[in-house]
């Protein structure tokens, strides 16, 4: 039957505010929300308003700081994942408790927060939250409609003894004094007096400087202001506590549309060190065209200065050459460029380097950054006639504000405290000396290798040309060779024999000068190829892993007592066509690896991956032993909570409090993930886990490695009849420390839990067991451990977001792990995943997920290679993780993946074969569920784990169909099992094992998606590789409008869902209210503030010291991962993220 679309909405009038809106929009949390509250903001800007988008995984206290700051009428927020009533109460709480009960808030998170809960949060307080429903109704603009014309009252308008505050600093008072100058010039000018009056008595005492910082657009102006302020912050700290000390503000502005009268005020997203007491900042809009500076400048510079703060930052818009308006304003100007002027000529039109006292020439890895630099300062020398001092010493500072801890920019700020000091004799005093060398990238990917995609590109269409050739070859050989076993046994009538033998002569003869063009591998494939059919008809097949003999049965027998075979090898003839299936396709376990990297699947072990991720570790373990309960193989798939993802501990700050284990499991240090996973033997070979986290990836990790270390003990002890001893070791050290051992909070162990890795809770081996022994125990565990730890931090910076450390930092801590993998031989753990699945749930197509993430496999590959390591012994340690959709570039993910791969490690890399290997994990498409008819969505995932099942894919995990509403339940959990069970061991086709082989439709998509990706390659060399890419937001673009695009067909219709956008129920497929909903209870929230508390009681002096330990290794340049080995037997997750922040830097968020 036709499918009709949902009836389209008419076209909706954009609301006109009749006051200037100011609207602070972010987003709790990461991934599909980030975008979302992307499109929200684009809509709310160009609907007239001036957003401060603040971006992803913001707490309350930031929030609303920044909305009392910037005086927004209202606060717009994107927030799931659980926790979601706390963090909206907390901020309406937090609003009032602050004095700005004004402030209107609304949010949205999709079908996870429930009608109930809305309902809830609306009779609290809250203005609206809008729920899917909603949205399809009202439509983005309706939506955005809604919320401005709620919002649309003027700020400013009236005074209430604001003037007697702003000298505590009161950033309420500050603020509206502000608003009141931009929006009631009149009002305003009835205090002005008072102002700066109040200013000239605060110059009696202390001089208040004001830095003007202005230059061209996309300078990075926003970060190099950033790392101003963080140096300011340290420099003049009290007792280095950087919550008291001298105090800054900073005014910042953006230009206004002169179209709509919206504004970006998008400075605060990149900037880290503003959340802290001494900084008060606020966003202007120019709210007029073509100036650099709002006209309510000064007056906001005026009231600052009443305030009494140490040091004011003014920056401009971004400007052309000529505006040099900042100098009226300030006591010390700074210009902001880029290596990227053009000629050198074109300094000579820039005003600003007649009157700047300082030049930042930010972006110093830029090409042409010394050349750059000599110009600048002999430009600056000709237009301040400094003739007789040398060009080098003039005020010019290469920076690159990007890069943690810049020695460029160490200089800078020195600078500009002494030119400050200088030239208004204020007190400041810098303490920081800055060395004399110049900034340097720290580059990931050597310079001299960004092309390294399009060489990629080129090894395997030179492979395909060669094979294409090879093929001709074959089949002209094959010709010949036919025609003459045909003419031996002609006897023609009028033929002489003579006539005869001489034609097979000539033939033969051309033979044998076509068989020397033949590749001498080719002619072996083509001889042998009798015996590989034979040795796949035999009821055995037997082939070596690692040295040993594995006896695989080659069919199986169907109910009719068929023999079915579990590899179909094609029926060709001609040697052409069976060579180039060899070369391009071949069996599974034999290069390019198209149908799989190992010759048969397991014995008794399906793909199956068991997912769970809930409450404490102890109901997440309940939740695993229920799952794999009976089943031979063991592969759990571990999702964390929000507060565990970020690298934070929990705690009772409400907006922590409320995401405590939901929506993943809360682990903070060793002891929880020893529960976690208690009860499976970690070192058994049917055992695997998989770790879901990025940003944190090295610490979960050594939390994991050290909980398989400790197992291993335990198993030690218990054979050797050591429980009593030490059972009194562990007693005595804690009646030393006289505080309470750790415990296992369930009255009883689940089903299936013996209690391994239990006996050690609040200890670790090495407390109990000899060093010797202990060492030879680690070391025979790691070597035998099994499972993958996400870890991609790539991806999460084009996609998903949850970066917590400094890209740069981030990479060397996934090299430092790898490494470590290396030296202490991990065989059979993935020291990454690359993952692909948050790139396609964030909107981008398949051919963009699969591109980007083998790009981001390759950048892997180069910067590894880079830091010396040998790339057999690191490739083995990377895996990779898919979404599957439903789009027909999904069936063929895995042959295409695996043929990139392999052909790119033997061709270009010369990798070994098992280095050619890539392996791979699917989860199928949690943006196909939706939150209308959610009993459809099985049918999807069954659809797509037949996609990944007949792809040969490595491992699977199914989504619940509930997961669009709520966190799996066990019952929908059981059922995603069942679809994937089902496949493996009731559909009789899935017997066998290359289904997708000798299909003319997979064949050609395979070509078709391959070169695709490609070509995909190509583009991201011509933006300086992946890492060049992500500087312009390529990859986050390029995802956006495919999101969009997706959006815009299902809204449209052109995009048939059904029971979404057709084929609606009677009642019209309204969201789906789930049965029961999966919360982290109070009790278990407890539980884990205690764990935590009882692991600062027992180790408080000790985890300071390993703090110290791997701030120094870092610094050092030391393998930190080594360190961090260490340090999480002792140290909870938050201690030590906040340690590397220090050390490493915060990741910075863009736009």
């Amino acid at each position: 039957m036709p499918f009709k679309p949902a009836p389209m909405q008419a076209e909706i009038e954009i609301y006109q505010p009749k006051n200037h809106i100011r609207i602070v929009t972010a987003a709790s949390l990461f991934d599909g929300h980030d975008a979302a509250i992307n499109i929200m903001r684009r809509i709310l800007q160009s609907s007239g308003a001036e957003v401060i988008h603040l971006g992803h995984n913001r707490s309350v206290a930031e929030i609303v700081n920044c909305a009392i700051q910037e005086d927004a009428q209202a606060i717009a927020i994107t927030s799931y994942q659980g926790g979601h009533v706390e963090f909206f109460k907390y901020m309406y709480d937090l609003l009032r408790e602050k004095g700005a009960p004004h402030i209107k808030l609304f949010g949205g998170g999709g079908g996870t927060i429930l009608p109930s809960e809305i309902e809830e949060l609306q009779a609290y307080g809250i203005n609206r939250i809008y729920s899917p429903d909603d949205g399809r109704a009202m439509g983005l603009q309706g939506m955005i409609n809604d919320l401005l014309e709620n919002c649309d009252f003027a700020t400013g308008t009236s005074l209430n003894g604001e003037l007697k505050h702003i000298s505590e600093k009161d950033p309420i008072s500050i603020a509206r004094l502000i608003s009141t100058a931009e929006n009631n010039p009149e009002l305003f000018a009835t205090v002005r007096n008072g102002i700066r009056a109040m200013h000239v008595n605060n110059a009696k005492t202390k001089v208040v400087p004001v830095l003007g910082i202005t230059g061209t657009g996309g300078a990075g102006k926003s970060s190099l202001v950033d790392e101003l302020v963080r140096r300011f912050l340290i420099d003049f700290s009290e007792a280095g506590n950087i919550e008291k000390g001298k105090t800054i503000a900073i005014i910042s502005v953006d230009p206004s549309k002169r179209k709509t009268g919206g504004a970006l005020l998008g400075d605060r997203i990149r900037m880290n060190s503003i959340n802290n007491p001494r900084v008060y900042m606020r966003s202007l809009a120019t709210r007029q065209s073509n100036l650099a500076l709002s006209k309510y400048v000064q007056d906001a510079v005026d009231v600052t200065k009443a305030a009494g703060f140490d040091l004011i930052i003014l920056e401009t818009s971004g400007i052309g050459q000529s505006d040099t308006e900042i100098i009226e304003h300030s006591d010390l100007s700074l210009y902001v460029m880029t290596p990227e002027y053009g000629a050198a000529t074109q300094l000579e039109k820039i005003d600003m380097l007649d009157f700047a006292d300082l030049i930042a020439l930010n972006k110093f890895d830029k090409r042409g950054a010394l050349d750059a630099l000599r110009d600048v300062q002999k430009q600056y020398q000709r237009n301040h006639q400094r003739w007789t001092e040398d060009p080098a010493t003039m005020p010019v500072f290469g920076t690159i504000a990007s890069q943690f801890n810049d020695p460029g920019m160490n200089r800078l700020y020195q600078a500009v405290i002494e030119r400050i000091v200088a030239k208004t004799q204020a007190p400041l005093e810098t303490s920081i000396i800055a060395s004399r060398e110049q900034s340097e990238k720290i580059y990931i990917i050597p310079p001299h290798r960004t092309r390294y995609l399009s060489e990629i590109t080129e090894s395997i269409h030179q492979y395909d040309e060669w094979v294409e050739a090879q093929q001709t070859l074959a089949q002209q050989l094959y010709a010949i060779r036919t025609s003459v076993n045909a003419l031996k046994g002609l006897s023609k009538p009028g033929v002489s024999d003579a006539e005869l033998e001489t034609t097979i002569q000539t033939l033969e003869k051309n033979y044998s000068t076509l068989e020397r063009k033949l590749d001498g591998e080719n002619k072996l494939v083509i001889e042998s190829w009798e015996d590989k059919k034979v040795r796949y008809k035999n009821p055995e097949y037997i082939y070596q892993v690692r040295g040993k003999d594995i006896k695989v049965k080659t069919h199986t027998e169907s109910l009719s007592h068929l023999q079915i075979p579990k590899i179909s090898l094609p029926r060709y003839q001609g040697w052409g066509d069976i060579l180039r299936w060899n070369l391009q396709e071949n069996v599974p376990g034999e290069f390019p690896y198209t149908a799989g990297v190992f010759p048969f699947k397991r014995e008794n072990e399906d793909p199956t991956r068991m997912f769970a991720g809930e409450g404490g570790p102890e109901r997440t373990n309940k939740r695993f032993h229920y799952v794999s309960l009976g089943l031979p193989a063991k592969r759990l798939s571990t999702a964390f909570d929000s507060v565990t993802l970020y690298g934070n501990d929990p705690d009772y700050r409400p907006d922590i409090y409320g995401k405590i284990g939901n929506s993943g499991v809360s682990v903070c240090c060793l002891d929880d993930a020893k529960k976690l996973y208690s009860g499976f033997n970690l070192c058994d070979p049917a055992t695997s886990v998989s770790m879901t986290i990025n940003g944190p990836a090295p610490m979960l990790l050594g939390f994991f490695m050290n909980a398989a270390i400790d197992q291993q003990c335990e198993i030690y002890i218990k054979e050797n009849g050591l429980e009593k001893e030490v059972e009194a070791k562990i007693e005595a050290i804690y009646k030393a420390k006289g505080v309470k051992r750790p415990k296992y909070n369930a009255s009883a162990l689940p089903e299936g839990n013996n209690g391994l890795g239990l006996m050690l809770l609040g200890v670790t081996g090495d407390q109990v067991l000899p060093a010797e022994l202990y060492a030879q125990i680690k070391a025979r565990t790691l070597s035998s451990v099994r499972g993958t730890v996400q870890a991609d931090i790539l991806k999460e910076d084009q996609a998903q977001n949850t970066c917590i450390f400094s890209t740069e930092f981030s990479l060397r801590l996934m090299g430092d792990v790898q490494s470590f993998f290396i030296d202490h031989n991990v065989r059979n753990f993935y020291s990454v995943s690359i993952s692909g699945y948050h790139i396609a749930e964030a909107g981008a197509n398949p051919i963009s997920q699969l591109a980007f993430t083998l790009a981001n496999g390759f950048t892997f590959v180069e910067y590894y290679v880079s830091r010396g390591m040998d790339i057999n012994k690191f490739a083995p340690n990377l895996s990779f993780f898919f979404s599957n959709g439903t789009d027909p570039e999904y069936s063929v993910i895995g042959r295409v993946s695996r043929r990139i791969w392999a052909k790119a490690m033997k061709l270009k890399y010369k990798a070994d074969e098992r280095s050619q290997m890539l392996k791979y994990h699917i989860q199928t498409s949690g943006r196909s569920l939706h939150a209308q008819e959610i009993d459809f969505n099985d049918i999807r995932t069954t659809l797509q784990a037949l996609y990944a099942i007949y792809d040969n894919c490595n491992s699977l995990h199914t989504n619940a169909y509930d997961e669009a509403i709520t966190t799996p339940t066990e019952e929908s959990v059981r059922r995603a099992m069942a679809i994937q069970l089902i496949i493996n061991n009731e559909l009789g086709l899935a017997k066998n094992q290359n289904p997708n082989q000798g299909s003319f439709i997979i064949e050609e998509l395979t070509d078709l998606v391959e070169e695709a990706v490609l070509a995909e390659f190509d583009r991201i060399t011509e933006r300086g590789g992946v890492l060049g890419a992500m500087e312009t937001m390529y990859q986050r673009n390029k995802i956006q409008e495919e999101s969009m695009y997706y959006e815009m067909q299902k809204h449209t219709g052109e995009l048939p869902i059904i029971g979404v956008n057709t084929f609606l129920s009677s009642k019209g497929s309204p969201t789906i209210l789930p049965q029961e909903v999966i919360r982290a209870t109070t009790e278990e929230k407890e539980a884990q503030i205690e764990t935590l508390r009882l692991l600062g009681e027992r180790n408080g002096e000790k985890s300071a010291e390993m703090i110290a330990r791997i701030q120094e290794v870092a610094v050092q340049n030391g393998n930190v991962f080594e360190a961090l080995m260490e340090a999480t037997k002792y140290c909870s997750l938050g201690q030590i993220t906040r340690g590397l922040y220090e050390v490493g830097g915060q990741y910075r968020r863009n736009m």
